[in-house]
Parts: structure tokens; sequence; C-alpha cells
């Protein structure tokens, strides 16, 4: 029996734990959620689960009107009918926030092994890749907490940063929205490497924590973007989708802004739509799957994989330095965390890893 956590797609503050029961299929293996990671990113998960992005549809439920977001993090196989999947391996990948879940097995390697379920397949297929920790070379036993909370936002970044290197021109300054968000964090990291200046844009209670992070050039509150002066070829990378703000960014930045991606929104209730008399280049929606499938086609297979999983383990001992893992134990406890992070409640320098 399967602890199964539900969220009304209507209003995300609202869930409920609900049983589900199956029998494991011929291929089919089942899975014991062991830890997962909670970020602004979920948020995201859950804000856009319909179309384009679909991502109500990883894990779907037999009410249409509630929906299982997903999540990053460790699970370990606990029974399996999948020929070459023994019981004990663990994995990293894409879970549903649910103690156990099942899986149909396909394209299993020394690697890890791809859900190949009937309804995963018009989706992409990146979050169908389940990795085993014995065989990962970005794997780290000390910083398991840190791979949960940054690999697939530090993934994010590093395609970000890629995709704004590739563009004509190139940009000198990136201004980033939700500066204290993790995957800003992960771009800003990005970014310095390169030498290109950053600004990070945040609410008055972030700009020390942002500050400390080390990771931009300027920190600056949202009321003060006024104070960008468009002076050099820009970008603005938006985590945090809100319209206005994006707005004012652009007339701040004015000619010099090249390119606006949207790539989340940590304002979740925020309205959407860009607006009418927005200048410069339209806002792009920077969706990473199909960017980095279109990358990996200039590099030999695998090779872009292992260029991201090298920069992602430098990372990891630099992100300790700025947020600190906060255990959550127990269903009632995974439930109020949910709700905090909907609600921005979460500091950013708390790293929240849920178990059961």
């Amino acid at each position: 029996m399967a602890m199964q956590h539900w969220i009304n797609k209507g209003d995300i503050r609202s869930t409920q734990w609900v049983e589900s029961e199956s029998d494991l299929g011929p291929g089919q293996a089942r899975l014991e959620v062991e830890a997962f990671a909670l970020t602004a990113n979920n948020v995201t998960y859950a804000t856009f689960g319909g179309p384009p992005l679909f991502y109500w549809n990883f894990y779907p439920t037999s009410d249409e009107s509630q929906g299982r977001v997903p999540v990053w993090g460790f699970a370990k196989v606990i029974a399996s009918n999948a020929e070459g999947l023994e019981v004990g391996r663990r994995v990293y990948g894409y879970l549903p926030i649910s103690d156990t879940f099942d899986v149909e097995v396909g394209k299993l390697n020394d690697s890890g092994f791809r859900d190949v379920v009937a309804h995963r397949r018009d989706l992409s297929p990146i979050y169908s890749h389940f990795v085993f920790t014995d065989t990962d070379p970005s794997y780290s036993a000390e910083y398991e907490a840190q791979q949960m909370l940054f690999r697939p936002l530090y993934t994010t970044g590093w395609m970000i940063c890629d995709s704004l290197m590739q563009g004509d021109p190139t940009p000198e300054r990136v201004i980033i929205s939700s500066a204290s968000s993790k995957t800003a964090l992960a771009t800003a990291h990005g970014l310095h490497k390169r030498g290109i200046e950053t600004i990070g844009l945040t609410s008055s209670g972030n700009v020390q924590f942002v500050e400390e992070s080390g990771l931009y050039t300027t920190v600056l509150k949202y009321e003060d973007v006024g104070s960008i002066v468009g002076d050099k070829p820009s970008a603005y990378v938006d985590f945090l989708g809100r319209p206005a703000l994006t707005l004012a960014v652009h007339k701040a930045a004015g000619a010099s802004l090249k390119r606006s991606l949207i790539i989340g929104v940590t304002d979740w209730e925020a309205d959407r739509a860009p607006p009418a008399d927005l200048p410069g280049p339209q806002p792009e929606m920077f969706f990473v799957p199909t960017y980095a499938a279109e990358r990996a086609k200039a590099f030999e297979p695998g090779e872009l994989d292992r260029m991201v999983g090298a920069d992602l383990v430098t990372f990891y001992p630099v992100s300790v330095k700025f947020v600190t893992p906060e255990m959550i134990t127990g269903r009632e406890a995974i439930a109020e965390a949910w709700r905090d992070t909907v609600d921005a409640k979460v500091a950013p320098s708390r790293g929240l890893i849920c178990k059961f």
C-alpha cells in the first residue's frame, strides 16, 4: 500500500495523502523513496503542470483535479519483476512524493534504466532516467543532500549559461531575478566562472544572503531595478515570473538587452502574461530538456553529460557555504514543508530534505 501526496491543481496549497494499491506486473519494479529535496523548482513543476510542459503527467492520478508533483531524490528497489534489476539497487532520479512507487523498466544498462510506462512515451525522456548510485560518476556519499538539492538545478543553470555563451552577441552582463533561489545560484556560479558580470535581483529580506553567497557582482532589491544602466550587452534570466519586474528590467536595460529568458515562477500567483508594451526582445521560455537534446548533437555521445557532471561535483562543496540541509521527517511534516515552499516561507539558506 503506497501513500501518495496529491495536490489540488486549482489550489496547490491544498493537499491530501491518498492510499494506493497495485500489483507488480511483468517487467516492473517497486521502489521505496529514501529521501528527496523540496525547492522552489518543485513549485514551478506544479505551476507548469499542464500544457505545454506537462509535469503533472509523469505521475498521474485517478482524479483529473489532483496532481502529484515530481521531486528529485534517492530510492531503493524493494521488489523487481524486471530481468537484470536486482532488489537493493539504489537510484537517483525524478520521483513522486510517495513512500513507494512502481516503474516499468526499459533500456537497462550499467548506468541505470528508464521508466518506459505508456503514459511517459510522449514526455521528455530526461525525466524518466534513473541512475544507479554505485556507477554514477556524479554521486558522492558525502554530498547526498547537496545532490538532491542542486543536481537538477545545477544542470538547468549550466544549460542557461551555455545557451547565453552561444548567443550573438555574448552578454557581458546577466541580470537574474529571484537571485536567492537555488537554480539562480547555480546559474550565477556558472557565469562567475566564465567571468560574466551578474546582477542579482532579490527581496529586501534576502539581500544579505545573496551578497554573502559571493556569486553575484552586484545585488539589488527589486525596487531598485531602475538603477541598472544599459551600457553593455545584457541578458535577463527570470526565475521570478513577475511581469511588472520583467517590464522594469527591460526598460532599465534598454537597447543593451539582447535576450530575455523565462526559467521559473517563484512568484507562482503572479499574472504570467507578458506586458503588452514590453520593449526589447520577447521573453523566451527556456526548457532544459529541449535545449540539452539539441546541444548534445554537437558532442560525442555522453560527452555533454560528462561535462555537466564534472562541473557539478565541484559545486557541491561550494553550495555547503550558503545552504544548510535540514531534515524533514513524516507525512505531516512533508505536507507542511510543501505549503511553506509554496508560500515562500523557506529561507534560502535552508535546504529541505524530506524522508518518510
